[in-house]
């Protein structure tokens, strides 16, 4: 069964810890600290993959974790950075990152990083000062970004056929390329994407067969509504019309083009080749009359008649297509910030303060004080709070970028309880 959708929880790796170290020689009196610093964790990545598909194998695991840092170590030995996790993707997966940046992968090669790992803790050799020269507390590793994100599948093709169920797109897709998609006489036979390729000794493009559309399509009706999608990506339509006793295909052509319209996407602007099929059913004068016909009811329309048992007119649908592939203009991305191309990774990661100050002051109950703000949920994540030593080094950063003061403001008293995060405690400042 062919997955074009999956929703995967990625996790980086959280940060290695920094480790508390003294160096202990004989002869070498007051060694000194030389905890070393926790690595980073890894992230997880995305990366295109043509060898893949479809998006099934997200299916059956739906959970990604990076590996963690490695943590710190005596004689200044700082903990390995986590692996990366990279995660394979077909071409043409498209999603929203946890910040709501836009990814598309359609390049092999492309990576795309959706969730970063967490930064390392420093060890205690990073806290020597004058007035400090034998600090006996190191920070903890930062845990990694997670959370749900949603995979869109979205075909890489350059003509896709269009039209209502039984149609003739499975057959004609089966006679112009190596493609197999099943061939039946009954509605919704094909229930999935089938690609091909056709080759005119200089080009190759991929058509694709998308399947069936019916009224409501756009709404959900049918299948056409889960599929719909790979359309956005095509630069021609090949909109196939069946011919036959008691068809009209006049009616059913303003239900497709109703239905594409409907999707919101911008595929009823794309360029139309319209091919009459199954033109065997019917007497050669009769198919003559119903392209006649279609000529004068759609004024510019140059409509072929085909027929894919017998392969009156494949060549000069090919050619068609070939020259309308080949007119048609690029297909633009999405709107939205772009991303997935390869970058490097940078060393340092800069966090920006939001709003004045970076951080919010609450008080919350009597007492009890919240202070809101990334990077001051990040400093007091770092800290072991039950060491004494840790928690009166927090409390001399948090004066220092002005966290004290605005706790005063607000009405903090000495002894009153604060909360960042999911830690809560008192300060005497």
């Amino acid at each position: 069964m062919f997955h074009d959708r999956a929703r995967i929880f990625v996790e980086g790796g959280r940060g290695g810890n920094g480790v508390v170290s003294f160096r202990r020689e004989a002869h070498v009196p007051r060694g000194g600290p030389d905890g070393g610093d926790g690595g980073h964790g890894g992230d997880v990545v995305l990366l295109c993959d043509p060898s893949r598909r479809d998006l099934a194998s997200m299916r059956v695991s739906a959970h990604y974790r990076a590996e963690r840092g490695g943590h710190g170590q005596g004689a200044n030995k700082h903990g390995a950075r986590g692996s990366d996790l990279i995660v394979p993707v077909p071409p043409g997966t498209t999603l929203e990152g946890l910040d709501g940046e836009y990814f598309d992968l359609v390049e092999p090669g492309q990576r795309a990083t959706v969730a970063e790992g967490g930064l390392g803790g420093h060890g205690n050799k990073r806290f020597t000062a004058s007035t400090r020269q034998a600090p006996r507390f190191a920070e903890k590793g930062l845990a990694g970004r997670s959370g749900w994100v949603e995979l869109r599948l979205r075909l890489l093709a350059d003509a896709g056929l269009v039209g209502l169920p039984n149609a003739g797109k499975s057959s004609l897709l089966a006679r112009i390329t190596r493609a197999a998609p099943k061939v039946a006489d009954y509605p919704f036979t094909t229930l999935s994407p089938v690609l091909g390729t056709i080759d005119d000794g200089e080009r190759q493009l991929v058509l694709a067969d998308i399947p069936g559309l019916i009224e409501g399509a756009a709404e959900g009706a049918g299948l056409g509504h889960e599929f719909l999608a790979h359309v956005e990506r095509c630069r021609v339509l090949v909109h196939l019309l069946e011919l036959g006793p008691g068809t009209d295909p006049d009616a059913a052509y303003e239900v497709v083009r109703g239905e594409l319209a409907a999707h919101g996407a911008g595929l009823e602007r794309l360029p139309e080749i319209v091919a009459l099929s199954k033109a065997d059913l019917l007497p050669a004068d009769e198919v003559e009359l119903e392209l006649e016909t279609w000529r004068e009811s759609h004024l510019g329309s140059k409509p072929l008649a085909i027929s894919s048992a017998t392969g009156a007119g494949i060549d000069a649908l090919v050619g068609a297509i070939f020259a309308a592939v080949a007119g048609a203009a690029p297909v633009e991305a999405p709107e939205g910030p772009r991303s997935g191309e390869p970058e490097f990774e940078a060393e340092h990661r800069v966090y920006r303060p939001q709003g004045a100050g970076g951080f919010d002051v609450v008080m919350v109950a009597e007492g009890v004080f919240e202070v809101t703000g990334r990077g001051v949920e990040m400093l007091v994540e770092r800290h072991d709070l039950a060491n004494p030593e840790a928690l009166s080094y927090l409390e001399r950063r948090l004066n220092e970028i002005g966290v004290i003061k605005a706790l005063r403001d607000a009405g903090f008293e000495p002894g009153d309880e604060v909360r960042v995060g999911d830690e809560a405690f008192d300060l005497d400042t």
